[in-house]
């Protein structure tokens, strides 16, 4: 037998994605990018991680790229992979993270005949995604691969998705590498801030609501001392509640689902919102509700790296377009004497202090108690991974999110997105502690990756919350319809034997304290570690509501 050479078109890809600092790769193999695989044998410098569907390659890369700052890598096969492959994209679409996904295409001499698994991915990921072409020059892959990079990490960070017609790997070229992309500058307007600083020493009652996109840990770490300074209360965006230190003495707790009631109304009632990389998306407003789209008393600073999000919902008294860690750090040097500390951060504070402390009831597994030992068990800066679904409610509201980044969780609300964050999480930082979170209906999306997780050795706790039912939908179920369940009963394997069977140690957990034993267990264990979670329906994890509560209303 004769062995191929691999083609220069496909060996100059992944010279490119190596020149641009890419060491992980997130890929299901297809017959589409053989050239590409054939290119990456051997290669010490890039880690190829196997995955077993390619929503899991999707939202690893999404998980990568909201660790890193830079695109995190998927490689996919078209039709059914890409279309499997797409809610990762979408997420990093809605979360603001940066993401770069390569679909093996047809031959260009197939194009636009609906040749075999054909689609035209331009056009079908156009709309989740910042910039979405195909490669149909070999000579180009290097202009193309960097400007993906210098795509999805600049302005507001997202993903880009390159098509790669299978032929064109094939190709000869003599064409180089381009240098390392880094995201451009964006220092903060001095006037616009002189104006901000003057707004704040004007305001009686301001709130600032951070993180998003572009925010890393030094834009957590000189907003932190800014807001300190001046006494200012900060809340944190839906799923951003690793933007600030939770010991921070103005920290006032997270918005989104199921908050703080006394938070919410401290944001109804200021009379200045400072946002800080957030977008102020449906979930963090509450439906736009607080802050209002448009109301005049209540003044608006939008701080924000892409100048389409300034002024794209809300009115906005001042726009500030610049790159958080940028414009944290010229807060945290700025000097204005006019500012007197505010009262008000440490009053938030210790409401927040109070909501999230969380108190006995007479459910069997008491779910706040459960992740009250996990605070006194398990390190303080430990990631925390979870998909979509009522169970994450208790961690949103109780655990304390210490350190920079540990918190993986999609703002898009998607579900099965907690293991294969957790995998992405585990291989990149093997020194600190991972936990998956899944509900039953939230783990059987993507727990195959479980698999994943065994073949490259990772070290992660995957805790699976099992209500037998969808539990999010069922709530609002019982509130529209009560006592008229449709749909929302699950059926579930025992997922402690599923765990075993992926070659996890797995525990039951049906009380309090045999989760406690568990946990304990686990943590004093190496590698894959699954606790099945079995908790009671009526337990939900919003404001400690039970289902009945909500049919009695």
């Amino acid at each position: 037998m004769t062995t191929r050479t691999t083609p220069d078109a496909a060996k100059l890809l992944v010279d490119c994605l190596a020149e641009q600092g890419a060491d992980r790769i997130f890929t299901v193999p297809g017959e589409s990018f053989l050239q590409v695989l054939d290119a990456l044998h051997g290669r010490e410098d890039i880690d190829v991680v196997t995955c077993r569907q390619e929503g899991g390659v999707s939202f690893m890369a999404c998980a990568d790229g909201a660790m890193t700052g830079r695109p995190g890598i998927a490689f996919v096969t078209r039709g059914p992979g890409a279309t499997n492959a797409s809610i990762g994209v979408h997420v990093a679409h809605q979360d603001s993270q940066p993401m770069i996904m390569f679909v093996g295409d047809v031959a260009r001499d197939m194009h636009e005949r609906e040749g075999f698994q054909e689609v035209d991915f331009p056009a079908f990921f156009g709309p989740i995604c910042k910039w979405a072409a195909r490669i149909d020059n070999a000579d180009r892959i290097p202009e193309f691969v960097s400007r993906a990079y210098a795509t999805a990490i600049s302005g507001r960070p997202g993903p880009v998705v390159l098509a790669l017609p299978e032929d064109m790997l094939d190709d000869a070229t003599s064409a180089s590498p381009r240098p390392f992309v880094v995201r451009p500058p964006q220092a903060a307007c001095p006037d616009a801030m002189q104006t901000l600083m003057a707004m704040i020493a004007d305001a009686a009652s301001p709130i600032a609501i951070i993180g998003g996109a572009g925010w890393n840990p030094k834009a957590r770490e000189h907003f932190q001392q800014f807001a300190e300074r001046n006494g200012l209360p900060v809340a944190t965006a839906f799923r951003r509640q690793d933007a600030i230190s939770p010991s921070s003495p103005v920290y006032a707790g997270n918005l989104g689902y199921g908050p703080n009631p006394k938070l919410v109304e401290r944001v109804k009632q200021a009379d200045l919102v400072i946002a800080v990389g957030a977008r102020l998306g449906e979930a963090t407003t509450d439906g736009y509700t607080f802050p209002e789209l448009d109301r005049a008393e209540q003044l608006l600073v939008h701080i924000h790296p892409d100048p389409e999000e300034l002024h794209r919902v809300y009115r906005t008294d001042l726009a500030i377009c610049c790159a958080m860690d940028e414009f944290a750090e010229t807060a945290a040097l700025w000097e204005d004497n006019s500012i007197l500390s505010f009262d008000a951060g440490a009053e938030a504070h210790a409401e927040w202090e109070a909501w999230a402390t969380p108190q006995p009831n007479d459910f069997a597994l008491d779910m706040g108690q459960a992740v009250a030992f996990m605070r006194e068990t398990l390190p303080s800066d430990s990631i925390i991974c979870n998909g979509a679904g009522n169970f994450s409610g208790w961690w949103h509201r109780y655990w304390r999110y210490e350190g920079f980044p540990t918190q993986l969780a999609p703002t898009a609300g998607a579900m099965g997105y907690g293991v294969p964050a957790a995998v992405a999480a585990a291989q990149r930082h093997p020194d600190r502690t991972v936990v998956a979170l899944a509900g039953d209906g939230d783990f059987l999306m993507n727990g195959q990756e479980l698999a994943t997780a065994a073949q490259h050795g990772c070290d992660m706790i995957v805790l699976v919350i099992d209500n037998s039912a969808y539990g999010t939908i069922r709530m609002h179920q019982e509130r529209e319809f009560p006592e008229r369940v449709s749909a929302t009963e699950l059926a579930n394997p025992d997922f402690a034997a599923l765990g075993a069977a992926f070659g996890a140690w797995s525990a039951r957990a049906e009380t309090t304290d045999q989760f406690k034993q568990a946990l304990t267990e686990a943590n004093t264990r190496k590698g894959l570690r699954m606790i099945h979670c079995k908790i009671d329906v009526e337990q939900l994890a919003a404001s400690g509501a039970t289902i009945s509560g909500l049919r009695k209303r």
